[in-house]
């Protein structure tokens, strides 16, 4: 068969080979080239072996990018609905955890056999293992060298993701690649990852690490209302996760203890009530009693409630509304979900996800500036952007 009939896609992740079944329903002889030992290995670990692999409320507004209208095309081509259909014919059970987050019944491994499964159907060849020594282009050829031989294709789809996670295989192939063919990237972060105090944290320590709270953490005008849990490092938790995605060096997070409005209305009761009660052990009903000792004792409040006056409540509940948190640093991409940043995609095609000045050249999936919350929208997002490539390739 010629180059013009072949595609080749570099990665075999969640996108990779969710391309790869589009082209080679589209009549394409597709190769799928992975350096990894296995294929699909940060499918299989995800949503704690059971793969968060979807998210049925995702929107555009759901993800991060300095163009964010790019994203809107891909996901309105292929939806969360889409991919449940795909599913069904492989009865491939699933539940709801919560917030549209759909997690497979059984274990994330019945994903990549889905995969791997229809790619067999298709006769897609997958070589893993396989590291590549040069890429180049000429005419309207790419040849790659790699360790099992020389491959050529006038159609190379890079769906090798980010930098997270290198243990699962990432790696910054896409960026450099896209490098050499001069196209932009923008800098890369971890994403969805922890946080690590700094040397002078008083409130987030070791000694508390595994107490959890409900909280809204908020960095400019982003927030987000879930768990935060203490580490021995610093701070996790979805809600930090969450955060970390909109976070630069430097800044200080917001952290609201008392979201809930019916709280502040029960103190106030308290307060017009000349309650005896101590507040410290008031805050214990509300944050795990250690968490609520240390803040009080850092504060100084030591006070019972008909101690206080109207003023002096409504300072403490303002100063619990806007806890400042200055983050040392992120743990970095050893444990980072995403990569946030990655190929301009001003410079990409988002109807075919062809590179604008490199014809034949595609980028899919993590290694785009799209990067998604937490909770299902960044497989999502593999499976938007593989499905209109491979149907456009």
């Amino acid at each position: 068969m010629n180059n013009e009939n072949k595609v080749i896609i570099i990665g075999a992740g969640a996108s990779g080979l969710f391309c790869a079944i589009q082209a080679a329903l589209r009549g394409y002889e597709v190769l799928v080239l992975e350096h990894f030992k296995t294929a699909g290995t940060k499918i299989v670990i995800s949503g704690g072996g059971r793969c968060n692999f979807t998210n049925l409320y995702a929107e555009p507004k759901n993800f991060i990018s300095n163009n964010p209208h790019f994203c809107i095309s891909a996901l309105k081509r292929f939806t969360p609905q889409d991919f449940l259909e795909s599913l069904s014919i492989h009865s491939v059970e699933w539940f709801e955890k919560k917030l549209g987050q759909l997690f497979c019944e059984k274990s994330s491994r019945e994903i990549l056999n889905f995969l791997l499964l229809e790619c067999r159907d298709l006769n897609v060849q997958i070589k893993t293992n396989v590291s590549i020594s040069e890429l180049s282009k000429s005419a309207d050829t790419f040849s790659l060298n790699t360790s099992s031989g020389q491959f050529e294709t006038t159609k190379l789809v890079i769906a090798t993701g980010g930098k997270s996670l290198p243990k699962s295989g990432a790696s910054d192939f896409a960026y450099t690649t896209a490098k050499s063919f001069k196209i932009k990237t923008i800098e890369t972060h971890a994403g969805l990852v922890p946080f690590i105090s700094r040397d002078d944290e008083t409130l987030f320590t070791k000694d508390l690490a595994g107490l959890s709270f409900m909280a809204m953490v908020s960095i400019n005008k982003v927030s987000f209302h879930e768990a935060v849990l203490i580490t021995h490092k610093g701070l996790s938790g979805p809600a930090i996760l969450q955060i970390s995605s909109f976070w630069n060096k430097g800044e200080a997070i917001s952290i609201n203890f008392i979201p809930d409005t019916l709280i502040i209305q029960k103190w106030k009761d308290l307060l017009k009530n000349n309650s005896k009660k101590n507040f410290k052990s008031i805050l214990s009903q509300t944050l795990p009693t250690r968490l609520a000792e240390r803040i009080c004792d850092i504060k100084g409040w030591k006070q019972s409630m008909n101690s206080m006056n109207e003023n002096e409540l409504n300072t403490i509940i303002a100063e619990l509304q806007e806890w400042k948190m200055i983050p040392n640093k992120t743990e970095g991409y050893r444990t980072a979900e995403v990569t946030r940043g990655g190929i301009d995609t001003n410079e990409i095609s988002s109807k075919t996800f062809e590179a604008k000045k490199v014809p034949g050249l595609y980028f899919i999936g993590e290694c785009l500036d799209v990067t998604g919350w937490l909770g299902g929208y960044n497989f999502q997002w593999a499976w938007a952007s593989a499905y209109a490539c491979g149907q456009n390739i």
